[in-house]
This record gives C-alpha cells, sequence and structure tokens, in this order.
C-alpha cells in the first residue's frame, strides 16, 4: 500500500542529506532515550516506503562511525556531549576504574585527571572527543561540591608519621595522618578519619582522625565501623539521652479520660525472645453477636516525642533503628524506645489503635482508629505462641487460638487475591559473651509469627485506606504510603528464563494477580531443592524495592491499592508521621504540605537502604569470622552467583556464601557466558552454571574486606591447583578467534 500525506498524495522521499539531518537532529533532542527505526522514521516524517530503507541504513553506517550508539538489539541513541563541559557525580574505585555519572553514563577519568575528586563528589568535567576505537574520558576542571564524608580503617603508627589502612573500596590510597591529629590513636586501633587536604602531586591524602573504635578485631569496634562506613550513627548524642529521661510515663486521669479504655480487655504481645522494645499487642473479646473484636494497639510514641523537639530531630534524621547481628542500634533513647513506650506487661500504657469487628471468616464488619489506654496480660515469645497453637494448651489458649484462626483466614484470602509468598529462612549466629559466633542457626517463620503480620498488615491497610480512599471526585489529603511499584517486565522474564532450566514455568504476560500466583506456585514447587534458596532470591531482586512516597501506586507484593506503615512507630519515623497525620485530620485539620512530606518520605526511604546495607555488611562478617574458624573443612553448597572472576557458592549447612575464583580453576581456561550464567571450559567443555550443586573446600576467610574464598573440590576429592605452564603449553587466551569472548583464568584476570 502506497504511504500518503494528508492531501491523500504519495509522500515525497527524503533525500539523504535531509535526511541525515533530521534524524541526528531528533537524536540530539532526545539524547536521554533510545529509540527503533520505526519511531526514529515516524518522528522525522520518513513516511515514504524507501525512506524507512534508508533510515535503516543511515542508522547502521552512524553507528559504524561512532556518531550514535546502538544501545540495545535495533535501539539507538545519541552519543551525548562529546567535546564539552559537563557536569556529574564522581565515582572513585579502589581498583583504579574512576569515572564520571552523567545521564547514566559511566564515563572514564584517569587518576592524573580526577584532581583527586572523592566517590559522590560533584564535579564539572571536560569530555574528550570520541575516537574510533576508543573509550571517551573525561577531565575533571572543578571540584563544585564535595561530598561530605569519611573512611573508616587501622591506624599504623611511626616514628614520623601515622596512616589510616583503608577499608573502603572507593579508595585504594592511605590516609597520611600528622602524629598531632591522632587523637589518641595507636598502631592497630580502628578508626574514622577526614581527608583534610590532598595536594595534586602527591599520591596520598593528609587527614585526621575523627574518633576511634576500639581494637581491630574487637567486636563493638568492628561494628561500630559497620555503621561508621554506612553514615550511620553508633552512639546517641548525650543531649538527646537527657532530654529522653526528662520524659515520663504522662498516664493522667485527664488523659486516660480522653482515651477509649481496653484496660480490662484480654491482651498481650507476641515478640521474638531477645526483644526489648515491645511496639504492638493485640487484644481480643468474643461480642454478644458471635463475632470477635480484635485491637492491633501500638505504642503511642507521638504522645511523648513532639514535632521539632530535640528527640524528635535525632529520630528524624536516624529514621530507623538499625539491626546488626548482635545488637539494635535504636531510633529513639532506650528510656523511650524500651521504657515507657514499650508495651510492656502489666503496665498501663497510652497506645494508638485499629479496632476490628470480625465474623468467623475473618470478613471486617466495622473498624475504628483512635487513641486508646491498655494494659498487657502477658508477654509471649513467639516459641511460647507457637507450642500453644500446635498443642492448644497453655495461657490464654482461646484467644491465641481464636487469632491463629482468623489470621489465616485473612492469609488465604491475601493469597488469592494475588499477594506474593515470599517465606525465605533468616540466616541468624549464636554469638558468645565476646560477639563470636559459635553456632549458625535458622529463623522459620512459623504460625505465631504469622499470626501477628497478618493483624499487623490489616492495621496498616486500614489506616491507609481511611486516608486515601475518598469519593469520587473528592482529593484524597496528603500521606505517607508504603508503596511497591510493578516489576520491571525484562527482570521478569529474565528470571523465568533461569527458572525454566531448572524446570520450571513462570507466567510472564497476564493480570499481576495471575503473575503473583505463578511465582508463588514456583516458591511452593522449589521447597527442600538445592535450588530454592537461589531462586527465592533471584525472584527478590526481579521486584522493585518498596519506599515510602505521598503518590499512592498501590503495593505490589501485597496486592493491595491502599497500604502504609502504622504499627512500628519505636523503630521507624514513616509511622511516627503517620501518626501525628491521623491526628491532624481526626482533628479536622487542612492536607499538610505535600512536598515537605516527600523529602521526609525520601530521606527515611534512603536511610532504610543504608540500614538494610549495614544489616548485610554485619551478617557477611559474622560469616567469615564463623568460617574463619573452619578454614580447611569441606562442604556442599550450590552456585549462587556467576561472573567473569568465578562464581559465588551458597553452603547449605550455614547459607555462607563464598567465591570460588577462577584463577583456582586448575583443569582448564574458563570463558564466562553472560548470557547463561555460566563458565565454560575450552578444552574439556566442564561447565558451572547457577544451581549447581559442589563440594567446596574453606580456603581463605579476609574479615577486612568480608570476603570468603573457597576451593573447588575435584572428583577425586582433591582441591584445585593452579596451573603450572610448561614451555609446551598452548595458552588459550592468544586464540585471535576468541576476541570478543570474555577470556577468562584467574591468573590473568584482575579480581573485581
Amino acid at each position: 500500500m502506497k504511504t500518503k500525506d494528508k492531501a491523500g498524495a504519495q509522500a515525497p522521499r527524503m533525500k539523504k542529506k535531509e535526511l541525515l539531518e533530521k534524524v541526528m537532529g531528533f537524536l540530539e533532542k532526545e539524547s536521554r532515550q533510545a529509540f527503533n527505526y520505526k519511531q526514529i522514521a515516524f518522528a522525522v516524517g520518513a513516511t515514504h516506503p524507501a525512506n524507512r530503507m534508508d533510515v535503516i541504513n543511515l542508522l547502521e553506517e552512524l553507528t559504524a562511525l561512532e556518531e550514535i550508539q546502538e544501545v540495545s538489539l535495533g535501539r539507538y541513541k545519541a552519543i551525548s556531549n562529546r567535546g564539552t563541559e559537563n557536569v556529574g557525580l564522581f565515582v572513585r574505585r579502589s581498583n583504579g576504574r574512576n569515572g564520571v555519572m552523567i545521564d547514566d553514563e559511566l564515563i572514564l577519568v584517569a587518576e592524573r585527571n580526577s584532581m583527586h575528586a572523592l566517590n559522590g563528589d560533584k564535579v564539572k568535567v571536560e569530555i574528550s572527543a570520541r575516537r574510533k576505537g576508543q573509550e571517551p574520558e573525561a577531565k575533571v576542571i572543578e571540584i563544585i561540591e564535595p561530598k561530605e564524608q569519611v573512611f573508616i580503617g587501622t591506624l599504623n603508627v611511626e616514628k614520623d608519621y601515622a596512616a589510616l589502612v583503608t577499608d573502603s573500596k572507593f579508595l585504594a590510597a592511605d590516609i597520611i595522618i600528622p602524629r598531632s591529629k591522632l587523637k589518641g590513636g595507636k598502631s592497630g586501633d580502628k578508626a574514622i578519619a577526614r581527608i583534610t587536604q590532598w595536594r595534586d602531586e602527591e599520591m596520598n591524602p593528609r587527614g585526621e582522625v575523627v574518633d576511634i573504635l576500639g581494637r581491630k578485631g574487637e567486636n563493638t569496634a568492628e561494628m561500630h565501623a559497620i555503621l561508621a562506613e554506612f553514615g550511620l550513627p553508633y552512639k546517641y548524642p548525650e543531649n538527646v539521652e537527657k532530654a529522653a529521661a526528662k520524659i515520663d510515663a504522662g498516664i493522667t486521669p485527664e488523659e486516660v479520660a480522653k482515651r477509649e479504655d481496653f484496660r480490662g480487655v484480654t491482651t498481650f504481645t507476641i515478640d521474638p525472645r531477645d526483644a526489648k522494645d515491645f511496639d504492638d499487642a493485640l487484644s481480643i473479646r468474643q461480642l454478644a453477636n458471635g463475632n470477635w473484636e480484635v485491637g492491633v494497639h501500638i505504642a503511642d510514641v507521638t504522645h511523648y516525642v513532639h514535632p521539632n523537639s530535640i528527640i524528635d530531630r535525632e529520630a528524624q534524621n536516624r529514621a530507623t533503628s538499625v539491626y546488626l547481628v548482635d545488637r539494635t542500634i535504636p531510633m529513639l533513647p532506650e528510656h523511650l524506645s524500651n521504657g515507657i513506650c514499650s508495651l510492656r506487661p502489666e503496665e498501663e500504657k497510652l497506645t494508638f489503635s485499629a479496632i476490628f469487628e470480625l465474623d468467623a471468616k475473618a470478613n471486617v464488619i466495622n473498624h475504628r482508629i483512635g487513641r486508646t489506654v491498655i494494659r498487657s496480660d502477658r508477654r509471649f515469645t513467639y516459641e511460647e505462641a507457637q507450642k500453644i497453637i500446635e498443642t492448644g494448651e497453655g495461657d490464654f489458649a482461646k484467644e491465641v487460638l481464636a487469632l491463629d484462626r482468623l489470621a489465616k483466614e485473612l492469609r488465604r484470602r491475601r493469597y488469592d487475591n494475588g499477594a506474593l509468598e515470599f517465606d525465605r529462612a533468616e540466616v541468624r549466629f549464636e554469638i558468645d559473651k565476646d560477639g563470636h559466633p559459635i553456632d549458625v542457626y535458622f529463623k522459620e517463620s512459623k504460625d505465631a509469627n504469622k499470626l501477628i503480620e497478618e493483624f499487623m498488615l490489616l492495621a496498616n491497610l486500614t489506616v491507609a485506606e481511611s486516608i486515601g480512599k475518598v469519593a469520587k471526585g473528592k482529593k484524597a489529603k496528603s500521606f505517607v504510603y508504603r508503596v511497591h511499584d510493578n516489576p520491571d517486565p525484562e527482570k521478569i522474564n529474565n528470571f523465568s528464563l533461569i527458572a525454566l532450566r531448572f524446570g520450571h514455568k513462570v507466567k510472564t504476560e497476564g493480570s499481576a494477580k495471575e503473575v503473583n500466583k505463578s511465582l508463588n506456585r514456583l516458591l511452593r514447587d522449589v521447597k527442600g531443592r538445592g535450588e530454592e534458596n537461589m531462586l527465592a532470591m533471584l525472584a527478590i531482586r526481579s521486584m522493585a524495592k518498596a519506599v515510602y512516597t505521598t503518590d499512592n501506586v498501590g503495593h505490589y507484593g501485597l496486592a493491595l491499592d491502599y497500604y502504609t506503615h502504622f504499627t512500628s512507630p519505636i523503630r521507624r519515623y514513616p509511622d511516627m508521621m503517620v501518626h501525628r497525620l491521623l491526628a491532624k485530620y481526626a482533628e479536622g485539620a487542612r492536607s499538610v504540605d505535600k512536598l515537605k512530606l516527600e523529602d521526609l518520605c525520601k530521606h527515611s526511604s534512603d536511610m532504610e537502604q543504608l540500614a538494610a546495607n549495614a544489616e548485610r555488611a554485619s551478617i557477611r562478617y559474622k560469616q567469615v569470622e564463623y568460617m574463619r574458624d573452619r578454614l580447611g573443612e569441606v562442604y556442599t553448597g550450590v552456585i549462587s552467583g556467576v561472573t567473569e572472576w568465578g562464581f559465588y557458592v551458597e553452603l547449605d549447612e550455614s547459607k555462607c556464601e563464598g567465591l570460588v575464583p577462577v584463577r583456582d580453576l586448575a583443569d582448564d581456561y574458563y570463558d564466562y557466558d553472560e548470557k547463561n550464567y555460566c563458565l565454560t571450559g575450552r578444552k574439556y567443555h566442564n561447565k558451572y552454571t547457577l544451581g549447581d550443586i559442589v563440594k567446596v573446600q574453606v580456603a581463605r576467610a579476609d574479615l577486612d574486606r568480608k570476603q570468603l574464598d573457597f576451593a573447588l573440590i575435584n572428583d577425586e576429592g582433591n582441591p584445585n591447583k593452579p596451573i603450572v605452564e610448561g614451555k609446551g603449553s598452548k595458552n588459550p587466551r592468544h586464540n585471535p578467534k576468541d576476541k570478543k569472548k570474555s577470556r577468562t583464568r584467574g591468573g590473568n584476570k584482575r579480581r573485581q
């Protein structure tokens, strides 16, 4: 069919010069996006049939000349900002691969051209014009906005000088420190330092000690070092502690009169055995109509912590409690978190509550939200509550069993509606008095855990709906939501391909409910199998991250249109924000400033991520410490990741993860197949791929890097030894046919 213009005549064919100008003009104008040839042809008005082929040919020519780039198969983008000045964030790496990030593109910066910029500095750069066959480079010409940062390491104090040997992956050089700036530090001390000067002609920066954490290897020093590494506080300011100590419980008859009184209703807490901050309790009683009234009672932290007070500002800055392997760094001072706010048994406490009337099928007949006063009758550990559920006997057995039945109905209905069912066992360590790990165990979520989870979810959903769900045509007031966006289709597709290799099918198209049911089925099918942990981990990674925001897009993982965090104000600042907003709006206040609220949401999301990173770092440290006592021992594990520098193995017994470096695979030279997540031997075609079960020996345990290395055990039961190349050996690395392959053998490959 002939292409027609608006008047019905065939569109004229553009000359190549005109087409070139229009295509380049369009791609440069839309430089942040990539387009296929159809989109480009339409955008420049190349509607003549012959011009479509011209566009295809032109795009191929421009790509070959490196005037534009093919970012993925059939999708093209302008090469932006060549031979110009631009502003970006400096990326410093200890392996020397420094660069500047501009428009999601990393442009290399040689150390001689870096002006000694630090990781995260905002810099102005001059970008060299791209030469054919070479990567572009940039030169820092100005450090616009230095990022405030400190470095953690070990002091080495000599007679004439001192240095901080850093643990940082962002700084390869040691920091030279004048003896007058040591703050009493000695050789072997773990310390925090900042850089004060870095002259162009000097290889090493100069700095000063900010704080001494303790002796290297001491548990508290190492845990505080992890917190400092992520910019998290490891101690409480004295003035904040003093301010908190002045606050009393304040439960006066006047205050009680303002609240709904639940002191005479059966109420209890269910928490981990080592918990000290009890921020939620459940009450239950059966009504005359046979229905159950269940109260979800949450510590009324905002009754004690007022906006813009010194305690509030500190809590806002921290945004969350941090849970390391052996300690909790609370968001609030312990006088509040473990004392007057904590819902301890047989003590009157002020609470903010969501009260539900539920029928036998756990349908919510009605609900109310408001401030209350309670008196907990019993503190259960999860283990104690679980025993009651399993045996039917124990304190308040009738109430616990009723809550369990209702929770199971709520959970069944939630999964039927398409909620995801992630239920991975968590690694925990038994720690001795010196903080040294002596055993590993797994925390499994049982019915008692799930009972609490379901009622917390119900309360969070109900609170979010109470503000966000408004009549058609009305605008909801500003609020804090916990959202979880839809996953990236590409990530889901990639995950489905990996799952298929293990014989599992995952639906990638259709409604969210259908996709999630398919994922849940896979997660149930892999229970107890070698690939269970890896596929569960990869499934989680294929999901978007949950964040706090004022813009509600629903919660994909929970299959809910409205969700927030209301139930943990002792350990999360967004929950405190929600409590305050509920109280304001209940009094008839107007909608609060959305922009200010959004800033607080973003900060809370960022701090939550840092806290999670610190927690994982503390687990890795303890894993390495635990395995250091087991050097030379042999274990069975599953390959959990494959890279060009080796493959990672997760041990079945402890879930500790370590690297088998490719340099130690002595039987062959191995190529990395990125598409298929495997290493393949060139001569003997041995293959190591995701999910393979292997035997390994604990070879190295580096506490400074929090890194384990394993040696692969061969069929004879021996660890592989590095190849010793003789005079007549052929080195496959020199095969000219393999130029485009990733040629991997550890002795020649820098570990990254």
